[in-house]
């Protein structure tokens, strides 16, 4: 027997989790993220990264600490990614804000490898 009663109503202001993208999905969602948040977290990573395997844990806490959503994007999957947002290595934080006509603009990046919840909460505070 199936449970009809109803199901409570999601938190809409609860910070997300840490969601993972398809990079060809990417430019899409960005726009979507940063319309519905003054700020977005984009950690650019790759499946054989050994850095990006131990930052990828510390991001839900940060999406916490700074009520920020923040999205994850292989862009091995999408070469066009790798260009366009100037992808030197791996794992790259970037913070992105609308720009003119509600278009996301990088506000600021860390490319260092491997930095702790901490100093990750100070750099998007510090954007805003």
């Amino acid at each position: 027997m199936s449970d009809t009663s109803p199901k409570p109503a999601a938190d809409a202001t609860a910070t997300p989790k840490p969601r993972d993208v398809d990079a060809r999905e990417f430019p899409a969602e960005l726009r979507d993220a940063v319309a519905g948040s003054d700020l977005v977290l984009v950690d650019f990573y790759t499946k054989g990264c050994t850095l990006c395997q131990s930052i990828e844990p510390v991001l839900g806490s940060v999406a916490r600490a700074a009520d920020v959503p923040v999205l994850l994007v292989n862009p091995q999957n999408d070469p066009s990614l790798v260009s366009e947002h100037a992808i030197r290595s791996v794992p790259t934080l970037a913070l992105f804000e609308a720009g003119d006509g509600g278009d996301p603009r990088e506000v600021d990046r860390i490319a260092d490898g491997f930095v702790g919840a901490e100093r990750i909460v100070e750099f998007v505070e510090g954007a805003r």
